[in-house]
């Protein structure tokens, strides 16, 4: 046949199948052209080798072409090749195009997305995210529902098997096991009053009667929270606070936790009736004062049974399941000593009854006319469940327990739930001496019934601390924990007095005397370091002056004279000096209050911090007076601050928990952390100045036998405290003498003055309170060898430089009728004091009178750990004039009033 014969024509989608097979022969055509790729009969034939016009089919070429073309990895990336095919191309028709790209393995996730391009590959599809969605959702459903399903309804009746916390002695005997004991008694919802049961539904869950039980928003705001590692906050049902209470085997505040006790709430509030709920919840919720129930608390409270309780007493007692530490109306000062007052906590509660009570009305509770009743806090009784606790014991558990709190080592909710050993820090021996020597004092001279104007609302407190390690061994709170409730070695509110003047001195050895030539603000080689021989004015009614020489003004433009007790002046005229220790011996304000003023009061300050006070408990430093007492510290506090100058400047916190233990093992151990507070120069001298004090001066009633005894006297002004802080190398004891009137019941409280008291004309330190100290210290020390105080180092220089003359107490020259001016509008700086003669006698000795009433207030905190209250600002007053007897510097510092 001719090379030049013209084929028969061909079917299209062959020619153009046949354009793309090109020059490359037919079997090429055959393997990119599978059979019926185009649905035509014609597609499976061609122009292949068995022959020249494609009239016969070729099944077995195709056949094979099929097999090279999946054997061929070549074949297949030239079918798919772009330009390989004929006019069509990569996307034109033909047989071609159904072999040119194999389809890619679909994947079960498609991300990132295949066929797509820069960011389209990495933005999900619709599918995906909704089968996630899907699939998570359905996940947290499965695990709920097997969750639903595992957990079951718990037993309330499982609150009452709280343990018992014991605590001891220093030497490990028992003291007394409290704390756990589970003060409750499980009644029936017929004995619990209608109006507690919707005082509780109107202002804690409103709709406990229909919801299911929990509070999607509460539960959502609560687990957010502890995700951050916050605490859980409000937002539960009584259903979720019934399951809390009854969860005791897991109280931790995490995720799991809360996730598990909602399930149970789901659960219960499904397959448990209300009454029921209602009535669990109320005979497991906690009032405080160691009151589980609500039949429990109304005799805690109110000394009845819970069916006799009337709409404001329920309403009252609904607010102290908010949190009996700040609305308990006798305060919980152990606890938080700035904010758990009982002014404060009495204002919350009346303000919460109130609100419940309004919103009673509100829904529809109570009708107003009964509400119209209850416009004062119900009275209330401050019992103590535990009769063990009576004496010093409450006094001594509430110190250890405050100090855990505090310190954070314990929570107040796992406290209450028990199972702690405790091992505390107290002396029984040494205990029992203090109150021994309290009693004999107060029995033999205070006599309210012969007396009542004057021996009535008498009050002691002591403290002893251990200067080596700052353990509190010996604390006098009060006649007796559960009748007087105010402990009065912790916070008191009584200022010191003289007492604050061995911090003067230490700062004058320590910063220095400015100079008066010199700026404000000096560095610490500008300033002169003062030796006790330097000479001061003695004169009563001393106008007080800057250090640079200016007569010092209050913002009246008004001046500052100081005066001595009993009106004295010492030296001899007209200069009147007298050195800093023959001032100290005596107590001379105008001396010291001179010298603060020429230190600087932030400088004293400064001294009284570094001793061991909190800057809570601290009067302002806007006055001069700051410098004779007008603080107001604990007498823990005082006997630590002390104790600094007796382990020559070196400061140890006072504490009261040795260790704590638990079924899992040691939980606490106290360690002794030493902080320099002093050189030993300044310390060992103050203390060679503060031996004077006791040898031969106000303080000679505090000598004990074969011993050497450092110490100083206070009085303040108006006479409404006395003080006598003293130590030995071994001991630190600090006792106090007031008056205040703690009848919780009336408002406006003041410190009463002690005129006439015991029979005296006037309480000094150096009269009842320096004796109880020196009997308990013959007692405590008793078989323990006598130690010395180190010899002192010479310190500092003479400043001013006259002689100094003999010490002769000298009248006061001219008798000014005149009041001394004074910030405080209804006490002056000259308040009525007997003459020499009648404040001297031959046991007390002469004493003085500091801590006039310009104080600043404090804010505070309790002994045992470390306050967190706010800093007090400089106020120009109130000193005695405050109404808070639970006020006064403990351990974190003092108390508003």
């Amino acid at each position: 046949m001719s090379e030049h014969r013209r084929k028969p024509p061909q079917p299209q989608e062959g020619g153009r199948a046949a354009a793309r097979r090109g020059p490359s022969g037919s079997s090429s055509g055959r393997r990119a052209a599978p059979r019926g790729a185009t649905g035509s009969p014609s597609d499976s034939y061609g122009s292949g080798s068995h022959g020249p016009g494609g009239e016969e089919p070729s099944y077995g070429g195709r056949a094979e072409a099929r097999r090279a073309a999946q054997r061929s990895a070549g074949g297949r990336r030239r079918a798919a090749e772009p330009g390989r095919g004929g006019r069509g191309g990569p996307t034109g028709p033909g047989r071609g195009r159904g072999r040119a790209a194999a389809p890619a393995k679909k994947r079960i996730i498609d991300y990132p997305r295949a066929g797509k391009d820069g960011w389209r590959r990495w933005v999900p599809s619709w599918k995906l995210v909704s089968g996630l969605c899907i699939g998570f959702i359905g996940s947290l459903v499965a695990v709920a529902g097997i969750g639903y399903a595992m957990v079951g309804v718990p037993d309330i009746a499982r609150t009452a098997e709280a343990q018992n916390n014991v605590f001891y002695w220093s030497d490990g005997s028992e003291m007394v096991s409290t704390g756990g004991e589970t003060n409750r008694q499980i009644v029936n919802l017929s004995q619990i009053p209608k109006a507690m049961q919707y005082a509780v539904i109107s202002q804690e869950n409103k709709t406990f009667e229909t919801d299911s039980g929990i509070d999607p928003k509460g539960i959502a705001r609560a687990v957010f929270n502890m995700a951050r590692g916050g605490q859980t906050q409000g937002g539960s049902t009584i259903t979720q606070q019934y399951v809390k209470n009854a969860m005791l085997d897991d109280q931790s505040q995490t995720v799991s936790r809360k996730f598990r006790e909602i399930l149970v709430s789901i659960k219960v509030g499904a397959t448990v009736p209300k009454d029921k709920i209602m009535a669990g919840y109320l005979n497991s919720a906690y009032y405080g004062r160691g009151a589980y129930g609500i039949q429990a608390a109304a005799r805690a409270y109110f000394n009845k049974d819970a069916i006799d309780l009337n709409e404001g007493e329920c309403a009252f007692l609904s607010a102290m399941l908010k949190g009996a530490t700040y609305y308990d109306p006798a305060g919980a000062t152990s606890i938080d000593p700035a904010n758990a007052t009982p002014e404060k906590n009495r204002r919350r509660a009346f303000s919460q009854m109130k609100d419940t009570l309004d919103k009673m009305v509100e829904y529809g509770h109570l009708d107003a006319a009964t509400r119209a009743k209850y416009t004062e806090l119900p009275k209330w009784q401050s019992p103590r469940s535990n009769r063990e606790l009576s004496g010093q014991v409450g006094y001594l558990v509430d110190l250890a327990k405050a100090y855990l709190i505090n310190n954070k080592i314990i929570s107040a909710d796992k406290l209450q739930q028990g199972g702690y050993s405790i091992r505390t820090t107290f002396d029984k021996k040494k205990i029992k001496e203090l109150e021994t020597s309290v009693s004999k004092v107060q029995k033999a001279n205070i006599k309210p019934k012969e007396r009542p104007k004057t021996d009535t609302h008498v009050q002691f407190g002591g403290a002893s601390v251990d200067p080596a390690t700052g353990a509190i061994k010996a604390i006098y709170g009060g006649e007796d924990a559960t009748k007087h409730f105010t402990n009065n070695a912790d916070t008191t509110g009584a200022q010191v007095g003289s007492t604050f003047k061995p911090f003067v001195l230490a700062s004058a050895m320590t910063w220095g005397v400015r100079d008066p030539d010199g700026p404000a603000t000096q560095a610490q080689d500008e300033r002169t370091i003062v030796s006790p021989k330097s000479l001061f004015s003695g004169k009563n009614k001393l106008k007080i002056k800057e250090y640079n020489g200016d007569v010092w003004q209050n913002e009246k433009g008004e001046e500052w004279l100081q005066t001595n007790d009993g009106q004295v002046s010492y030296g001899e005229s007209p200069k009147y000096q007298i050195d800093l220790r023959e001032a100290m011996r005596e107590s001379v304000n105008s001396a010291f209050v001179q010298l603060g003023m020429d230190v600087g009061l932030d400088k004293v300050k400064e001294a009284a911090l570094s001793a061991g006070l909190k800057e809570n408990s601290l009067a302002g430093t806007s006055y001069p007076s700051f410098s004779i007492g007008t603080s107001q510290p604990s007498a823990i506090r005082m006997a630590g601050a002390y104790a600094t100058f007796a382990a020559s400047g070196k400061q140890r916190e006072p504490y009261s928990v040795e260790k704590v233990t638990s079924k899992d093992g040691t939980v606490f151990t106290h360690k002794v952390e030493t902080k320099d507070g002093f050189t030993p120069k300044v310390a060992d001298n103050v203390t060679d100045v503060l031996r004077t004090v006791v040898e031969k001066g106000t303080g000679t009633s505090a000598q004990l036998t074969g011993r050497e005894v450092a110490g100083k006297t206070g009085t303040t002004d108006g006479n409404k405290s006395a003080w006598f802080v003293g130590y030995t190398p071994q001991l630190s004891t600090s006792i106090t003498m007031f008056r205040y009137d703690d009848d919780e019941s009336k408002k406006n409280r003041q410190f009463l003055e002690m005129f006439g008291t015991g029979g005296q004309k006037k309480i000094h330190g150096a009269s009842f309170p320096a004796q109880i100290w020196r009997d308990y210290m013959e007692q405590a020390l008793q078989g323990e060898p006598a130690e010395d105080f180190p010899t002192p180092q010479p310190i500092g220089e003479v400043v001013n430089e006259a002689p100094s003359p003999s010490v002769v107490p000298t009248p006061s020259e001219t008798p000014e009728s005149s009041p001394t001016p004074s910030p405080t509008p209804s006490e002056t700086l000259t308040s009525p004091s007997p003459s020499p003669s009648e404040s001297c006698n031959r046991f007390f000795g002469c004493d003085e009178t500091g801590g006039t009433d310009t104080g600043g207030t404090d804010t505070g905190g309790t002994d045992g750990g470390v306050s967190t209250s706010p800093s007090p600002t400089d106020s120009t007053g109130g000193g005695n004039t405050r109404g808070n007897g639970n006020g006064g510097g403990g351990l974190f510092g003092g108390q508003t009033g």
